[in-house]
Protein backbone atom coordinates (compact mmCIF):
# COMPACT_ATOMS: atom_id res chain seq x y z
CA UNK A 1 0.00 0.00 0.00
CA UNK A 2 2.73 2.31 1.38
CA UNK A 3 5.47 3.28 -1.39
CA UNK A 4 7.90 -0.04 0.07
CA UNK A 5 10.07 -0.85 -2.40
CA UNK A 6 8.47 1.01 -1.58
CA UNK A 7 -3.23 -1.43 18.81
CA UNK A 8 -4.16 -2.43 21.24
CA UNK A 9 -3.12 -2.47 24.87
CA UNK A 10 -6.00 1.01 25.34
CA UNK A 11 -8.67 -0.24 23.52
CA UNK A 12 -11.98 1.40 23.44
CA UNK A 13 -14.78 -0.26 25.14
CA UNK A 14 -18.18 -0.64 22.62
CA UNK A 15 -20.22 2.28 22.85
CA UNK A 16 -23.87 2.98 21.32
CA UNK A 17 -24.27 4.67 17.86
CA UNK A 18 -25.81 8.13 17.35
CA UNK A 19 -28.29 6.68 14.99
CA UNK A 20 -30.22 9.53 12.71
CA UNK A 21 -33.09 9.87 10.30
CA UNK A 22 -32.33 13.47 8.43
CA UNK A 23 -34.27 14.14 5.60
CA UNK A 24 -31.59 16.71 4.41
CA UNK A 25 -28.21 17.28 4.99
CA UNK A 26 -27.40 20.71 3.66
CA UNK A 27 -28.13 22.44 6.46
CA UNK A 28 -26.12 20.82 8.93
CA UNK A 29 -23.12 22.15 10.42
CA UNK A 30 -19.55 20.22 10.35
CA UNK A 31 -19.40 17.01 11.45
CA UNK A 32 -22.80 16.08 10.77
CA UNK A 33 -23.65 12.60 10.88
CA UNK A 34 -26.39 10.94 8.46
CA UNK A 35 -28.11 7.26 9.45
CA UNK A 36 -30.28 6.05 7.06
CA UNK A 37 -33.43 4.11 7.92
CA UNK A 38 -32.41 0.89 8.56
CA UNK A 39 -30.05 2.29 11.20
CA UNK A 40 -32.97 3.77 13.61
CA UNK A 41 -32.91 0.10 15.16
CA UNK A 42 -30.45 -0.87 18.15
CA UNK A 43 -27.55 -2.38 16.84
CA UNK A 44 -27.10 -6.06 17.54
CA UNK A 45 -25.62 -7.57 20.77
CA UNK A 46 -21.80 -8.20 20.67
CA UNK A 47 -21.76 -11.72 18.80
CA UNK A 48 -25.44 -12.13 17.25
CA UNK A 49 -25.26 -10.03 14.50
CA UNK A 50 -27.88 -11.80 12.07
CA UNK A 51 -28.07 -11.15 8.38
CA UNK A 52 -29.69 -8.01 7.50
CA UNK A 53 -29.03 -6.03 10.94
CA UNK A 54 -25.54 -4.64 9.66
CA UNK A 55 -25.64 -1.96 6.77
CA UNK A 56 -22.23 -0.11 5.15
CA UNK A 57 -22.81 3.69 4.86
CA UNK A 58 -22.75 3.41 0.95
CA UNK A 59 -26.09 1.18 1.34
CA UNK A 60 -27.60 3.99 3.97
CA UNK A 61 -26.74 6.57 1.55
CA UNK A 62 -29.27 4.65 -1.12
CA UNK A 63 -32.17 5.37 0.96
CA UNK A 64 -34.45 7.56 -0.22
CA UNK A 65 -34.42 10.53 2.75
CA UNK A 66 -30.76 10.28 2.50
CA UNK A 67 -30.19 10.29 -1.12
CA UNK A 68 -32.34 13.56 -1.63
CA UNK A 69 -29.48 15.37 0.76
CA UNK A 70 -27.32 15.05 -3.40
CA UNK A 71 -30.14 16.99 -5.23
CA UNK A 72 -28.82 18.93 -7.55
CA UNK A 73 -25.38 18.79 -6.23
CA UNK A 74 -22.26 17.85 -8.50
CA UNK A 75 -20.80 15.00 -7.46
CA UNK A 76 -17.21 13.41 -7.12
CA UNK A 77 -16.60 10.58 -5.96
CA UNK A 78 -13.78 8.99 -4.60
CA UNK A 79 -13.13 5.82 -4.10
CA UNK A 80 -11.13 2.40 -5.60
CA UNK A 81 -12.71 -1.54 -5.95
CA UNK A 82 -13.43 -1.20 -1.96
CA UNK A 83 -16.17 1.16 -2.45
CA UNK A 84 -19.06 -1.56 -2.93
CA UNK A 85 -22.35 -3.00 -1.03
CA UNK A 86 -22.27 -5.98 0.29
CA UNK A 87 -23.55 -7.67 -2.82
CA UNK A 88 -20.34 -6.39 -4.39
CA UNK A 89 -21.86 -3.70 -6.29
CA UNK A 90 -19.94 -0.86 -7.26
CA UNK A 91 -20.59 2.33 -5.46
CA UNK A 92 -19.33 3.75 -8.64
CA UNK A 93 -22.26 2.17 -10.92
CA UNK A 94 -24.82 2.70 -8.00
CA UNK A 95 -24.29 6.28 -8.08
CA UNK A 96 -24.47 6.40 -11.54
CA UNK A 97 -27.27 4.47 -11.75
CA UNK A 98 -29.40 6.71 -8.74
CA UNK A 99 -28.58 10.09 -10.74
CA UNK A 100 -32.06 10.05 -11.85
CA UNK A 101 -33.74 9.11 -8.82
CA UNK A 102 -31.39 11.52 -6.58
CA UNK A 103 -31.78 14.46 -8.80
CA UNK A 104 -27.46 14.72 -8.90
CA UNK A 105 -25.10 14.73 -11.49
CA UNK A 106 -22.09 12.37 -11.23
CA UNK A 107 -18.97 14.83 -12.94
CA UNK A 108 -15.77 12.83 -11.61
CA UNK A 109 -13.88 9.86 -10.00
CA UNK A 110 -11.08 10.86 -7.94
CA UNK A 111 -8.45 7.69 -7.54
CA UNK A 112 -5.98 7.13 -4.75
CA UNK A 113 -2.98 5.03 -4.78
CA UNK A 114 -3.47 1.79 -6.82
CA UNK A 115 -6.35 3.98 -8.70
CA UNK A 116 -9.59 4.02 -8.82
CA UNK A 117 -9.99 0.23 -10.60
CA UNK A 118 -7.13 -0.39 -8.36
CA UNK A 119 -4.56 -2.08 -11.01
CA UNK A 120 -1.25 -0.19 -9.90
CA UNK A 121 1.12 -1.55 -7.81
CA UNK A 122 2.34 -0.06 -4.69
CA UNK A 123 4.07 3.40 -5.22
CA UNK A 124 3.09 2.96 -8.83
CA UNK A 125 2.24 6.08 -10.91
CA UNK A 126 -1.45 7.29 -11.13
CA UNK A 127 -2.83 9.08 -13.82
CA UNK A 128 -5.70 11.15 -15.20
CA UNK A 129 -7.91 9.03 -18.02
CA UNK A 130 -11.58 8.89 -18.95
CA UNK A 131 -13.40 5.66 -17.42
CA UNK A 132 -14.35 3.27 -20.30
CA UNK A 133 -17.22 2.52 -18.23
CA UNK A 134 -19.09 5.43 -17.20
CA UNK A 135 -17.55 7.60 -19.17
CA UNK A 136 -16.33 10.42 -16.45
CA UNK A 137 -12.87 11.97 -16.36
CA UNK A 138 -11.01 10.31 -13.61
CA UNK A 139 -8.30 12.39 -11.65
CA UNK A 140 -5.60 11.41 -10.05
CA UNK A 141 -4.54 11.98 -6.36
CA UNK A 142 -1.55 9.82 -6.50
CA UNK A 143 1.41 11.27 -7.58
CA UNK A 144 2.09 14.64 -8.81
CA UNK A 145 -0.78 15.84 -7.01
CA UNK A 146 -2.16 14.18 -3.82
CA UNK A 147 -4.83 17.11 -2.65
CA UNK A 148 -7.10 18.23 -5.36
CA UNK A 149 -6.47 21.62 -6.70
CA UNK A 150 -9.25 23.81 -7.27
CA UNK A 151 -9.46 23.14 -11.20
CA UNK A 152 -10.24 19.40 -10.06
CA UNK A 153 -12.68 20.38 -7.87
CA UNK A 154 -14.16 23.32 -10.19
CA UNK A 155 -17.33 21.07 -11.51
CA UNK A 156 -17.91 19.44 -8.32
CA UNK A 157 -20.33 20.90 -5.19
CA UNK A 158 -19.94 17.67 -2.99
CA UNK A 159 -16.81 15.24 -2.69
CA UNK A 160 -18.23 11.79 -1.86
CA UNK A 161 -15.33 9.45 -0.10
CA UNK A 162 -16.15 5.16 -0.29
CA UNK A 163 -12.56 3.81 0.50
CA UNK A 164 -11.65 0.64 2.96
CA UNK A 165 -9.58 1.61 5.24
CA UNK A 166 -7.42 -1.04 7.57
CA UNK A 167 -6.47 1.17 10.64
CA UNK A 168 -3.11 1.78 10.31
CA UNK A 169 -1.52 4.95 10.23
CA UNK A 170 0.99 4.54 7.04
CA UNK A 171 -1.96 2.95 4.74
CA UNK A 172 -1.86 6.24 2.32
CA UNK A 173 -5.46 5.70 1.60
CA UNK A 174 -6.69 8.18 4.91
CA UNK A 175 -3.97 10.99 3.86
CA UNK A 176 -5.98 10.59 0.74
CA UNK A 177 -9.21 11.46 2.67
CA UNK A 178 -7.25 13.93 5.01
CA UNK A 179 -5.50 15.71 1.52
CA UNK A 180 -9.11 16.07 0.04
CA UNK A 181 -11.35 17.08 3.02
CA UNK A 182 -8.56 20.04 3.40
CA UNK A 183 -9.18 20.65 -0.10
CA UNK A 184 -13.16 20.72 0.35
CA UNK A 185 -12.35 23.36 2.93
CA UNK A 186 -10.77 25.68 1.00
CA UNK A 187 -12.69 25.49 -1.94
CA UNK A 188 -16.11 25.73 -0.09
CA UNK A 189 -17.70 22.26 -1.25
CA UNK A 190 -19.59 19.70 1.11
CA UNK A 191 -17.66 16.43 1.87
CA UNK A 192 -19.50 13.19 2.65
CA UNK A 193 -17.82 10.14 3.76
CA UNK A 194 -19.55 6.55 3.76
CA UNK A 195 -18.60 4.91 6.66
CA UNK A 196 -16.73 1.48 6.54
CA UNK A 197 -15.38 -0.89 9.34
CA UNK A 198 -12.01 -0.71 10.73
CA UNK A 199 -10.57 -4.76 10.87
CA UNK A 200 -8.52 -3.59 13.87
CA UNK A 201 -11.53 -2.49 15.67
CA UNK A 202 -11.35 0.19 18.29
CA UNK A 203 -7.98 -0.71 19.44
CA UNK A 204 -4.83 1.93 19.62
CA UNK A 205 -0.96 1.10 19.20
CA UNK A 206 2.22 2.45 18.69
CA UNK A 207 3.38 6.40 18.88
CA UNK A 208 1.74 9.55 17.94
CA UNK A 209 3.46 10.68 14.84
CA UNK A 210 6.66 13.55 15.53
CA UNK A 211 5.38 16.46 12.79
CA UNK A 212 8.78 16.62 11.59
CA UNK A 213 8.61 13.11 10.42
CA UNK A 214 5.83 13.51 8.20
CA UNK A 215 5.30 12.19 4.84
CA UNK A 216 2.58 10.58 2.46
CA UNK A 217 3.08 7.76 5.24
CA UNK A 218 2.04 9.57 8.40
CA UNK A 219 0.61 13.15 7.59
CA UNK A 220 -0.92 14.56 11.52
CA UNK A 221 0.16 13.80 14.81
CA UNK A 222 -2.25 9.98 15.09
CA UNK A 223 -0.83 6.76 16.61
CA UNK A 224 0.17 3.61 14.27
CA UNK A 225 -3.21 2.48 14.81
CA UNK A 226 -5.75 4.91 14.89
CA UNK A 227 -9.06 2.43 16.50
CA UNK A 228 -11.34 4.60 14.54
CA UNK A 229 -13.58 3.88 11.35
CA UNK A 230 -12.72 6.69 8.53
CA UNK A 231 -15.72 8.41 9.19
CA UNK A 232 -14.66 8.66 12.68
CA UNK A 233 -11.34 9.66 11.74
CA UNK A 234 -12.68 11.78 9.35
CA UNK A 235 -14.20 13.66 12.38
CA UNK A 236 -11.33 13.95 14.32
CA UNK A 237 -9.43 15.37 11.29
CA UNK A 238 -11.78 17.94 11.02
CA UNK A 239 -11.97 18.74 14.74
CA UNK A 240 -8.11 18.03 15.72
CA UNK A 241 -6.19 19.70 12.54
CA UNK A 242 -9.00 21.50 9.82
CA UNK A 243 -10.14 23.81 12.67
CA UNK A 244 -13.68 22.39 11.91
CA UNK A 245 -13.52 24.21 8.61
CA UNK A 246 -15.21 21.39 6.56
CA UNK A 247 -18.33 20.56 6.30
CA UNK A 248 -18.46 17.19 6.49
CA UNK A 249 -21.23 14.86 6.77
CA UNK A 250 -20.88 11.02 7.73
CA UNK A 251 -23.22 8.70 6.51
CA UNK A 252 -22.87 5.69 9.36
CA UNK A 253 -23.14 2.28 9.18
CA UNK A 254 -25.63 0.69 10.87
CA UNK A 255 -25.86 -2.52 13.09
CA UNK A 256 -21.95 -1.93 13.70
CA UNK A 257 -19.88 -3.36 16.59
CA UNK A 258 -16.69 -2.30 16.74
CA UNK A 259 -15.61 -4.55 19.19
CA UNK A 260 -16.43 -7.16 17.04
CA UNK A 261 -16.08 -5.72 13.63
CA UNK A 262 -17.65 -7.69 10.76
CA UNK A 263 -14.70 -7.74 8.40
CA UNK A 264 -14.82 -11.95 8.14
CA UNK A 265 -18.58 -11.90 7.46
CA UNK A 266 -18.24 -9.16 4.57
CA UNK A 267 -16.89 -10.39 1.06
CA UNK A 268 -13.38 -8.76 0.92
CA UNK A 269 -12.33 -6.91 -2.02
CA UNK A 270 -8.45 -6.21 -1.09
CA UNK A 271 -7.70 -2.92 -0.89
CA UNK A 272 -4.53 -3.24 -2.08
CA UNK A 273 -2.58 -5.54 -4.63
CA UNK A 274 -0.90 -6.63 -1.40
CA UNK A 275 -3.81 -6.99 1.46
CA UNK A 276 -5.26 -10.04 -0.20
CA UNK A 277 -7.24 -11.07 2.51
CA UNK A 278 -8.82 -10.06 6.03
CA UNK A 279 -5.82 -11.97 7.75
CA UNK A 280 -3.48 -9.58 5.81
CA UNK A 281 -5.22 -6.29 7.25
CA UNK A 282 -4.90 -7.79 10.33
CA UNK A 283 -1.65 -7.98 10.72
CA UNK A 284 -0.17 -5.34 8.09
CA UNK A 285 -0.07 -2.67 11.17
CA UNK A 286 2.70 -4.18 12.23
CA UNK A 287 4.34 -6.49 10.15
CA UNK A 288 4.30 -3.36 7.33
CA UNK A 289 7.30 -2.50 9.60
CA UNK A 290 9.23 -5.59 7.94
CA UNK A 291 9.79 -3.00 4.87
CA UNK A 292 12.13 -1.18 6.71
CA UNK A 293 14.69 -3.84 6.79
CA UNK A 294 16.81 -5.94 3.98
CA UNK A 295 14.30 -8.55 4.89
CA UNK A 296 11.40 -9.61 2.38
CA UNK A 297 8.02 -8.83 3.52
CA UNK A 298 5.73 -11.55 1.53
CA UNK A 299 5.78 -8.99 -1.45
CA UNK A 300 5.98 -11.60 -4.14
CA UNK A 301 4.42 -14.37 -2.42
CA UNK A 302 1.14 -15.77 -1.56
CA UNK A 303 1.39 -14.65 1.67
CA UNK A 304 2.40 -10.70 1.99
CA UNK A 305 2.39 -9.93 5.48
CA UNK A 306 2.43 -12.98 6.78
CA UNK A 307 5.49 -14.19 6.02
CA UNK A 308 9.04 -12.64 6.15
CA UNK A 309 12.28 -14.28 5.14
CA UNK A 310 15.32 -13.77 3.39
CA UNK A 311 18.07 -16.04 1.50
CA UNK A 312 20.67 -15.09 4.78
CA UNK A 313 18.39 -16.73 7.16
CA UNK A 314 19.49 -20.09 7.90
CA UNK A 315 17.48 -23.35 9.09
CA UNK A 316 19.16 -22.92 12.39
CA UNK A 317 18.31 -19.47 12.95
CA UNK A 318 14.83 -19.95 11.55
CA UNK A 319 14.51 -22.70 14.96
CA UNK A 320 15.59 -19.20 16.96
CA UNK A 321 13.42 -16.98 15.76
CA UNK A 322 10.81 -19.56 16.09
CA UNK A 323 11.41 -19.89 19.95
CA UNK A 324 11.90 -16.45 20.95
CA UNK A 325 8.49 -15.68 19.01
CA UNK A 326 7.42 -18.06 20.49
CA UNK A 327 8.87 -17.66 23.77
CA UNK A 328 6.65 -13.93 24.06
CA UNK A 329 3.64 -15.11 24.42
CA UNK A 330 2.02 -12.95 22.43
CA UNK A 331 -1.64 -12.98 22.10
CA UNK A 332 -3.57 -14.37 18.71
CA UNK A 333 -0.97 -15.85 16.67
CA UNK A 334 1.08 -18.75 16.25
CA UNK A 335 4.12 -18.74 13.76
CA UNK A 336 5.40 -21.99 11.71
CA UNK A 337 8.84 -22.00 10.06
CA UNK A 338 8.49 -21.17 5.49
CA UNK A 339 10.64 -21.24 2.90
CA UNK A 340 9.97 -19.23 -0.37
CA UNK A 341 11.13 -17.47 -3.16
CA UNK A 342 9.36 -13.92 -3.47
CA UNK A 343 8.65 -13.63 -7.67
CA UNK A 344 8.86 -9.83 -7.08
CA UNK A 345 10.24 -7.22 -4.66
CA UNK A 346 12.95 -7.73 -2.47
CA UNK A 347 14.92 -10.84 -2.93
CA UNK A 348 12.85 -12.02 -6.17
CA UNK A 349 13.84 -15.47 -7.78
CA UNK A 350 15.86 -16.07 -4.62
CA UNK A 351 14.87 -19.15 -1.73
CA UNK A 352 14.65 -17.29 1.32
CA UNK A 353 13.86 -18.62 4.87
CA UNK A 354 11.70 -17.11 7.40
CA UNK A 355 8.17 -17.61 9.40
CA UNK A 356 4.77 -17.40 8.60
CA UNK A 357 2.30 -15.91 11.17
CA UNK A 358 -1.15 -17.40 11.40
CA UNK A 359 -3.87 -15.20 13.24
CA UNK A 360 -5.64 -17.62 15.73
CA UNK A 361 -7.81 -14.73 17.38
CA UNK A 362 -8.00 -11.52 15.60
CA UNK A 363 -9.62 -9.74 18.17
CA UNK A 364 -6.73 -10.58 21.04
CA UNK A 365 -4.07 -10.05 18.31
CA UNK A 366 -1.57 -7.00 18.83
CA UNK A 367 -0.23 -5.87 15.42
CA UNK A 368 2.21 -3.45 16.27
CA UNK A 369 3.46 -5.29 19.33
CA UNK A 370 3.61 -8.54 17.31
CA UNK A 371 5.76 -6.34 14.82
CA UNK A 372 8.25 -4.72 16.79
CA UNK A 373 8.96 -8.25 18.46
CA UNK A 374 9.38 -9.52 15.15
CA UNK A 375 11.87 -6.80 14.45
CA UNK A 376 13.73 -6.87 17.45
CA UNK A 377 13.94 -10.66 16.96
CA UNK A 378 15.74 -10.46 13.61
CA UNK A 379 18.02 -7.82 14.12
CA UNK A 380 19.26 -9.76 17.26
CA UNK A 381 19.41 -13.61 15.59
CA UNK A 382 20.34 -12.63 11.99
CA UNK A 383 23.69 -10.99 11.46
CA UNK A 384 23.34 -9.93 8.01
CA UNK A 385 19.70 -8.49 8.84
CA UNK A 386 19.93 -3.97 9.02
CA UNK A 387 18.03 -1.46 7.79
CA UNK A 388 17.08 -1.14 4.14
CA UNK A 389 19.28 1.97 3.70
CA UNK A 390 21.92 0.50 4.97
CA UNK A 391 25.03 2.97 5.53
CA UNK A 392 22.47 5.67 4.67
CA UNK A 393 20.46 4.67 8.24
CA UNK A 394 23.46 4.98 10.73
CA UNK A 395 22.79 7.96 12.90
CA UNK A 396 19.92 9.88 14.33
CA UNK A 397 20.29 12.71 11.64
CA UNK A 398 19.52 9.98 9.04
CA UNK A 399 15.80 9.59 7.99
CA UNK A 400 14.91 6.08 7.75
CA UNK A 401 12.01 3.91 6.35
CA UNK A 402 11.65 2.34 10.17
CA UNK A 403 11.85 6.38 11.50
CA UNK A 404 8.91 7.13 9.18
CA UNK A 405 6.88 3.85 9.70
CA UNK A 406 6.90 4.52 12.89
CA UNK A 407 6.67 8.12 12.95
CA UNK A 408 9.50 8.47 15.56
CA UNK A 409 13.14 7.88 16.07
CA UNK A 410 12.55 6.46 19.41
CA UNK A 411 12.00 3.13 17.86
CA UNK A 412 14.92 2.72 16.07
CA UNK A 413 17.28 3.86 18.55
CA UNK A 414 15.47 2.11 21.27
CA UNK A 415 15.89 -1.08 18.98
CA UNK A 416 20.17 -0.27 18.52
CA UNK A 417 20.41 -0.18 21.62
CA UNK A 418 19.25 -3.27 22.53
CA UNK A 419 16.39 -2.30 24.43
CA UNK A 420 13.31 -5.04 24.92
CA UNK A 421 10.61 -5.09 22.59
CA UNK A 422 7.91 -4.66 25.95
CA UNK A 423 10.04 -1.90 26.45
CA UNK A 424 9.02 -0.14 23.49
CA UNK A 425 5.26 -0.69 23.97
CA UNK A 426 5.57 0.38 27.15
CA UNK A 427 7.10 3.48 25.45
CA UNK A 428 4.14 4.70 23.61
CA UNK A 429 1.18 3.30 25.88
CA UNK A 430 0.82 6.49 27.57
CA UNK A 431 0.61 8.44 23.99
CA UNK A 432 -2.07 5.98 23.13
CA UNK A 433 -3.91 6.42 26.17
CA UNK A 434 -3.50 10.16 25.44
CA UNK A 435 -4.90 9.79 22.03
CA UNK A 436 -7.38 7.64 23.16
CA UNK A 437 -9.16 9.91 25.07
CA UNK A 438 -9.30 12.57 22.35
CA UNK A 439 -11.20 10.19 20.09
CA UNK A 440 -14.04 9.84 22.16
CA UNK A 441 -15.27 13.03 20.81
CA UNK A 442 -15.79 12.18 17.50
CA UNK A 443 -16.35 8.63 18.21
CA UNK A 444 -19.92 7.06 16.28
CA UNK A 445 -20.76 3.58 17.74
Amino acid sequence: MNPAPSPHPAAQSARPGRRRVLASLGALPAGAVLAGAASAQAAPSRGKRVDGDFRLGVENLLDPAALETLRDQRVGLITNPTGADRALRSTIDLLVEAQGTGGFTMTALFGPEHGVRGAEPAGGAVGDYIDEKTGLPVRSLYGATQKPTPEMLADVDVLVFDIQDIGARFYTYIWTLYYAMQAAGENDKRFVVLDRPNPLGTDIEGFVLEPELSSFVGLREIPQTHGLTVGELARLFNGEFLNGEVTLEVVEMSGYDPEEPPVQELPWVLPSPNIPTPDTAVVYAGTGLIESLNISEGRGTTTPFLWFGAPFITEAQVDQLLETLRAAELPGVLYRPMFATPTTSKHAGVFCGGLQLHVTDAAAYEPVRTGIHVIAALLRTVEEVDWREGDDCRTEDHVCWIDKLTGTKRTRAMLEDGESPEAIVAAWRREARRFEVTTKRYRLY
